[in-house]
Order: structure tokens, then C-alpha cells, then sequence
């Protein structure tokens, strides 16, 4: 990993992961890409940590997209699916994740930021799929369309222009603005809320909205009854009525 991207695995549970290339406006160069790869497998991997936080050095930018200097070096025609770390493509991750996004977010940045389940944004950040600018396709758009309305995520792809932070927040792409001194404050905030619930109900909630995008409704809710089943089974299931009748703070166990 390096320092292209950066690793804080703080003790409260969150690991703030950042992409440390803010000459290039932290463009996805092959050192950034392997360095988000190993950060999401840290992260993954680590039972302590249960939130993740993803941001970019720098002031201007979240991430400027792919390295296009390397494309033209590489005269790159269809790139590998293994190119680029996606959740929820080609990085399997379970626990929730917050994109703190600082700045431009443009191409491969606006999909890296997409590809995390929540968002906040500074009101400065702009969003913007810009392939069709550079003769180059997103594919990597077509969850959007559960995202956003048809007719904007058309107008996005099509014309490649970028949207202001308070578009996406009225569009519902972003959940929370904040003013660039409070962007990690509030990611934090978000993430503290989240590590309040209990670890297994957190991970199956996660899963039962994934699985509403990915099926029709009857399916989706046996998959999701069925992924449910071992929270109402755990201890925490019965810790948490108990220290509401007794009027203290749960202690989850993720078990």
C-alpha cells in the first residue's frame, strides 16, 4: 500500500482510508489502484473495524477519475474488471462504507464514491461522468440507475457535465453536506451513528438492501428473511431489548 493510500485504523472501529496523490488530484494510478485494493482488504478482513471512511488528500479533489496519461501509454482498448477495486463488483465487502468526498469527483472518482454505501460531500465538490468527453464508456454507472431518476442519470452520461455538491445532495446521491472544515466531522458523525446499532443487525440491514436492488420484490424479502434469521438468534438480539427495559446502554457482542 505505501503511502498512495494511506490506512487509520482508529479504535473507536472506523478505518479512514485515503487516497494520498493530491498532485495528480489522487488520479487512479496503478500504485493508487493497488493501494485501494490492499486498504479494502485490511479492512475487510480486520473484525475490530466496522465502518470504513474513503477520502482524498488535498483540497480539490476526491479523485480526478482514471490515469489517462497511463491510457495513452498503454494505448489501454477494454480495461481488465480487475483494474480497479469496485465494491460490490470486484471487492467483496460487508460492512458499511462512508466516501468523504473533499472535492472533484470525475469519472473512476465519481464511481469509487458511488461504489460506497453512504456519502458526504463538502459544498465545493462536484460530480461529473466524463467518458463520454474522452471517447471512453462507464458501465460502472448502471447501479445509478437505483440511485437517481432515469432522465438525470441520462442527462449525467450523455452530456459528461458536472453536477454541484447541492445538485447530487437534492438528487440523492449525497446524504449530508458540509462546509470544507467539517467534512471529516460529519463522516465521522455518520459513522458514529452507524457503530450504535448492534454489529450483526448493521451487517444484515446493509445485506437487505443490497439485495432489494439486485431483486424483485418477493425474492428480495425470502432473501433478506433469510439473511435476517441469525440476528434475531444471537445474543445481541436479546441484549438489546433487556438494556432498553433496563434503561442502559446495549453492550453488543456480534454474536
Amino acid at each position: 500500500m505505501q503511502d498512495a493510500v494511506l490506512f487509520d485504523a482508529r479504535e473507536d472501529g472506523i478505518a479512514i482510508i485515503t487516497l494520498n496523490r493530491p498532485d495528480t488530484r489522487n488520479a487512479l494510478s496503478k500504485e493508487v489502484r493497488d493501494g485501494l485494493f490492499a486498504a479494502w482488504d485490511r479492512f475487510e478482513h480486520d473484525p475490530a473495524l466496522r465502518v470504513a471512511i474513503l477520502t482524498g488528500a488535498g483540497d480539490k479533489a476526491f479523485c480526478a477519475g482514471g490515469d489517462l496519461k497511463e491510457m495513452v501509454q498503454t494505448r489501454m482498448a477494454v480495461p481488465p474488471r480487475d483494474m480497479l477495486p469496485v465494491p460490490g463488483d470486484n471487492v467483496v465487502l460487508t460492512k458499511p462504507t462512508i466516501a468523504a468526498v473533499n472535492g472533484v469527483a470525475l469519472a473512476g472518482g465519481w464511481m469509487i464514491a458511488q461504489a460506497c454505501d453512504l456519502c458526504v460531500a463538502v459544498t465545493t465538490a462536484q460530480f461529473a461522468i466524463t467518458e463520454v468527453q474522452v471517447g471512453r464508456a462507464s458501465p460502472w454507472a448502471t447501479p445509478l440507475i437505483h440511485m437517481i431518476p432515469q432522465r438525470i442519470m441520462m442527462e449525467l452520461v450523455l452530456t459528461g457535465r458536472p453536477i454541484s455538491a447541492q445538485r447530487a445532495y437534492e438528487i440523492g446521491l449525497v446524504n449530508r453536506l458540509a462546509e470544507p472544515s467539517q467534512l471529516m466531522d460529519a463522516a465521522l458523525s455518520l459513522a458514529a451513528a452507524i457503530l450504535e446499532g448492534a454489529p450483526l443487525s448493521v451487517r444484515a440491514a446493509r445485506e437487505m438492501v443490497m439485495l432489494s436492488t439486485e431483486m424483485g420484490r418477493s425474492a428480495a424479502l425470502l432473501a433478506a428473511r433469510h439473511a435476517a434469521e441469525h440476528v434475531y438468534r444471537s445474543e445481541d438480539a436479546q441484549e438489546g431489548p433487556s438494556a432498553f427495559a433496563e434503561k442502559r446502554r446495549p453492550s453488543w457482542k456480534a454474536r
